[in-house]
C-alpha cells in the first residue's frame, strides 16, 4: 500500500537544484557551441599543411610533381562537384527523388494555419517566483540562495507593468521619423503596439517592461539587451548585459514626439501615441547581506521619478473628436509646439535576483527570481493581493535579518513603506 501511494507521483525537487541543474546545461551547450564553432572552422584539417621554402628548385623542375599528404591537393576531393544549371530557367535541376506532395495541401494548409505561433512567443527569460520559508528559524534551508552575497546580480525598483520585447526592424528614411519599432507580448508574441518611430538602432530586440501608465508618462523600462544592431549579447553574463545596455541607452538622443489626438474625455490631457523614454532598470553587483538589507531593500521599496516633457496643446473646438494635428521638427527651435516639464512618478513592484554567470535564456527560468512586494493569488491569477498581510518582500526582509543575526553582525531596523 505504501508502493502504490508514491507511485508515479512527480518528483519533487527543489528550486536550488533546479538552478544547478539550469546552470550546467547552459554550461554545456557553451562547450558545444564552442566545439561546432571550431569544427566549422576546420583548423585541425590546416594544421599539417607547409609550404615549401625551395622556390628556386620548384621553378627549375619541368616535370610533373607528386602531391604529398600535406599538400593542398589531398584537400581537392573535398570540394563539392559543379553541377551545370538548367539551360532553359538558368536554375539547377530539381530532384525527382522528393515525395510527391499531398492532395489535400489546400485544407492542410487551412487545418495548420491557426496553430503557428508567433516567432517571438514566449522568448523573454521570465523569473521564477523565489521559494522561501521561514518556519524553522533554526535552519538553514530558507530558500534563499546559499552563494547570494557573491553570485548574484540584484534589480529593482521593478516598475508595475506588462513585460515585452522591443523589436528594431531595418527601414529607410531619417531614423527616429520613420516607424521601426514594434512592441511585442511575452506570452504569445502578439503586437502590442504598432510600429512607431524611435532612436533604437535597427536589429535590435530588447526585453522590457511597459509602464502601466504609459499613456500618460509615455515611458518604457528596460530590463535587459537580447540583441544590438545585430550583435547578440544574450550569450554574455547578466553583470556585462546590464553595463552594456546602460551605456548603449546613454548614447542615445532623446525621442522625438509625433501628432496625437486629445482624449475625449478631458481635452487638456495629453496622452503619448508610443513610448518616448526608455530608461533601465538600476542593477547591484554587490549583492552582500548587509547591502541588500541597508541599502537595495529600501530603494526597491521606494517609487522612482522622472521628468517628462509634454507638449502644450493649442485651443481647438469641443465638438471636434479629431484635434489638429501637430508636428516637431528636428531643431528645437523649428518646433510648432512648445513643451512642458512635469515629473511622474512610477511605482515599485519588486526585486529581481540574477545568476551572475547565467547567460539569457528564453521561456520561464530559475537562474532568475522574482520577489514581488504584494503576494499573488495561490490560483492562475497573476492579479495581486490587497496588502493586508506580509508580501514575499517581507519574509525575505526577515530571512536576510535572521540570516545578519546568524552572522553576528548588527542589524539595523529599516523603516517598511
Amino acid at each position: 500500500m505504501e508502493r502504490k501511494k508514491v507511485f508515479k507521483q512527480p518528483l519533487v525537487v527543489s528550486q536550488h537544484d533546479r538552478r544547478q541543474h539550469a546552470l550546467q546545461l547552459q554550461k554545456a551547450r557553451q562547450q558545444r557551441r564552442a566545439q561546432r564553432f571550431d569544427s566549422a572552422r576546420q583548423l585541425d584539417r590546416f594544421a599539417d599543411l607547409s609550404l615549401d621554402n625551395d622556390d628556386d628548385d620548384d621553378d627549375d623542375d619541368d616535370g610533373p610533381s607528386d602531391f604529398t599528404p600535406g599538400s593542398i591537393a589531398a584537400y581537392a576531393s573535398m570540394i563539392e562537384p559543379y553541377q551545370p544549371p538548367n539551360a532553359i530557367s538558368g536554375t539547377l535541376k530539381p530532384d525527382t527523388s522528393t515525395p510527391p506532395k499531398p492532395k489535400n495541401r489546400k485544407r492542410h494548409k487551412k487545418k495548420n494555419k491557426n496553430k503557428k505561433n508567433s516567432k517571438w512567443a514566449d522568448q523573454c527569460m521570465y523569473a521564477e517566483l523565489l521559494e522561501m520559508s521561514e518556519d524553522n528559524p533554526w535552519s538553514d534551508i530558507d530558500g534563499l540562495p546559499d552563494n547570494l552575497e557573491s553570485a548574484w546580480v540584484a534589480l529593482g525598483p521593478v516598475p508595475a507593468g506588462k513585460r515585452c520585447l522591443a523589436v528594431t526592424h531595418q527601414s529607410s528614411g531619417i531614423a527616429g521619423v520613420v516607424p521601426n519599432t514594434t512592441l511585442r507580448s511575452r506570452l504569445l508574441g502578439k503586437i502590442l503596439i504598432q510600429r512607431f518611430p524611435s532612436n533604437l538602432p535597427p536589429l535590435t530586440i530588447l526585453d522590457c517592461i511597459l509602464d502601466a501608465n504609459w499613456r500618460d508618462n509615455g515611458i518604457l523600462h528596460i530590463l535587459d539587451v537580447v540583441k544590438w544592431k545585430g550583435q547578440n549579447i544574450c550569450d554574455c553574463e547578466a553583470p556585462f548585459r546590464f553595463w552594456w545596455r546602460d551605456t548603449r541607452l546613454a548614447e542615445l538622443g532623446p525621442s522625438s514626439l509625433v501628432p496625437a489626438p486629445y482624449t475625449k474625455t478631458r481635452a487638456d490631457h495629453y496622452q503619448f501615441p508610443y513610448p518616448t523614454k526608455f530608461m533601465s532598470i538600476p542593477y547591484y553587483t554587490d549583492t552582500t547581506l548587509s547591502t541588500l538589507y541597508r541599502h537595495i531593500l529600501p530603494i526597491v521599496r521606494t517609487s522612482r521619478s522622472f521628468t517628462i516633457d509634454i507638449p502644450n496643446l493649442p485651443p481647438h473646438d469641443d465638438m471636434d473628436v479629431e484635434s489638429p494635428l501637430f508636428t516637431f521638427g528636428s531643431n528645437q527651435n523649428e518646433s510648432s509646439v512648445t513643451m512642458n516639464s512635469r515629473v511622474v512618478t512610477v511605482s515599485s513592484d519588486g526585486l529581481l535576483l540574477y545568476v551572475a554567470e547565467a547567460i539569457y535564456e528564453s521561456g520561464t527560468s530559475p537562474l532568475s527570481t522574482w520577489i514581488p512586494l504584494v503576494s499573488y493569488d495561490d490560483g492562475d491569477s497573476k492579479e495581486p493581493r490587497a496588502r493586508e498581510s506580509d508580501g514575499p518582500l517581507d519574509v525575505f526582509e526577515r530571512l536576510l535579518c535572521r540570516r545578519l543575526q546568524k552572522q553576528g553582525g548588527q542589524v539595523v531596523e529599516v523603516e517598511m513603506g
